[in-house]
């Protein structure tokens, strides 16, 4: 007799099944006819790249640049009624034929996917690239033959940054302080630093705040604007804790069930629209700080005061040794030997940060 908690399980697989077949259109359907309009996953909603890149290019600049010959429908995958943790496994089943999952969500059952974004390995876009390039071909090969997804674009959010209600001149001022976090690396970069890391969700982050839970809190420094961090905050200091990766990908079936002259065209346009984001990302961390500390250059967000903390050589020095002595080691512990073999063959060399013999 099967047990009450599989058919417990089965029942919410049903239930997402049911509320994706409203909302992405469901994968059947596809099966059924030539694929001619597409169903599509997204990003966050309300979030730049998701509202000025990937919305409009789905439900506008596919049938532009197929002449009408395609199409799709898209819905921002945290109103897609899947949980963020299961989303690369509803592509894997067909069920998303199609969709978006932020990479730290998956770290759980696949810690290996944070490597190229753990908190402080990366203070610039600059780095993040350089991280990511070196990584892309094994998360790619690891995406089509663990998880029968074909990785199809890479997309990034802004500089991760911290906010605090109360004066701050480095990192060192931050010990002692409850902070939000949403990742486990970003826990052990500032318990490094002596605070009290609180994992909290996004949309909790300003009743956090406001109930004292915690004294600041690392989120995108325009995503902070718009939650209204510029009004409850008084400083925010520059360096990107860390970013936040993305990837959207097919199921491989639904992939190599597709039109070849579709197939082709997205693979020519998803690079450009990726671009596209990374260079909306960019710009977002600059405006996000531009915004929050009231200058001329904020012309999307709302304009406060707050103090700009700029990173100093003291800052600087300190990240890199957290990142060393306690993020890496963590990750690797977390990870395993597997994960130790991975980073030495692809960001290791490349950024000049190899990990240590496994013991």
């Amino acid at each position: 007799m099967r047990s009450t908690s599989f058919i417990v399980s089965n029942w919410r697989l049903c239930c997402v099944v049911l509320a994706l077949w409203c909302t992405a259109g469901g994968v059947a359907a596809q099966t059924q006819a030539p694929l001619t309009k597409l169903r599509i996953v997204g990003g966050l909603a309300t979030i730049n790249q998701y509202t000025r890149n990937e919305e409009p290019f789905w439900s506008q600049e596919l049938a532009r640049l197929s002449g009408g010959k395609y199409s799709a429908d898209i819905v921002p995958f945290d109103r897609a009624g899947v949980a963020g943790s299961d989303m690369l496994r509803m592509i894997q089943l067909g069920v998303v034929p199609f969709g978006t999952t932020l990479l730290s969500l998956q770290s759980a059952k696949n810690p290996e996917f944070n490597a190229p974004d753990l908190a402080g390995l990366n203070p610039d876009m600059a780095s993040l690239k350089k991280s990511l390039a070196a990584f892309r071909p094994y998360l790619e090969k690891t995406m089509r033959d663990r998880h029968g997804v074909e990785a199809l674009a890479i997309y990034v959010y802004p500089a991760q940054v911290v906010f605090c209600k109360k004066p701050l001149t480095s990192l060192a001022d931050l010990s002692g302080r409850r902070v939000r976090v949403s990742s486990a690396s970003q826990s052990d970069f500032l318990g490094a630093l002596g605070a009290i890391p609180v994992l909290t969700g996004f949309a909790d982050i300003m009743g956090s705040l406001s109930s004292g839970n915690t004294e600041c809190a690392i989120t995108g420094s325009m995503s902070g604007n718009t939650l209204g961090l510029h009004e409850v905050t008084t400083h925010v200091h520059d360096l990107p804790i860390s970013w936040g990766l993305a990837i959207f990908g097919a199921n491989v079936g639904v992939w190599a069930d597709l039109p070849p002259d579709l197939r082709a065209l997205l693979r020519r346009e998803l690079p450009k629209l990726e671009a596209a984001i990374w260079a909306e990302s960019e710009r977002e961390t600059l405006e996000g700080l531009a915004c929050n500390k009231g200058m001329a250059a904020c012309s999307k967000g709302r304009k406060g005061k707050m103090v700009e903390v700029p990173v100093s050589a003291q800052d600087e020095r300190r990240r890199q040794e957290l990142f060393k002595s306690v993020v890496l080691t963590n990750w690797l512990q977390r990870c395993g030997s597997r994960c130790n073999e991975v980073w030495n063959q692809t960001i290791g060399p490349a950024r000049g940060i190899m990990a240590p013999p496994v013991q």
